[in-house]
């Protein structure tokens, strides 16, 4: 039992999940303003044009309400995440692709495998030791 409780610790203080949860924990803040945003700013401005509150719009049939304007309302809240959403993941491509340029950038040399020191990448004979080298991929 120790064993298992030990093992849920592990699992619960590694980075991933710990991001996860700060992540949630953003997340649902984020939705409390843009949810704010629509029902406090979008919905009475587009009440204008109805005459009345967006969100307070409702269908009445055989006695039923059908709420279409909080259903809009919840919409609109989804357009606004998902746009965040994806501006973010740009965002976050951008900055892993700028990470990779760096890294092909800075592999410009080898290490030579006789006197260890660093050659040209496309060197095919050591300027130190001036032995043969071997056909190696970059990064080898």
């Amino acid at each position: 039992m120790k064993k298992f409780f030990d093992e849920f610790k592990s699992f619960l203080l590694k980075g991933n999940v710990i991001d996860l949860s700060i992540a949630v924990i953003i997340g649902a803040a984020f939705q409390a303003i843009v949810t704010s945003f629509t029902s406090d700013i979008i919905s009475p401005v587009l009440g204008i044009f109805a005459k009345n509150d967006f969100s307070n719009l409702v269908w009445s049939v055989a006695g039923v309400e059908i709420r279409y304007g909080a259903f809009l309302t919840a919409v609109i809240n989804f357009v606004i995440m998902a746009f965040v959403i994806f501006l973010m993941l740009k965002l976050v491509k951008r900055l892993k692709g700028l990470k990779k340029e760096q890294a092909k950038e800075e592999k410009k040399t080898k290490t030579c495998p006789y006197c260890f020191t660093d050659i040209a990448i496309k060197a095919s004979r050591c300027p130190n030791c001036t032995s043969a080298l071997k056909e190696q991929l970059p990064g080898d």
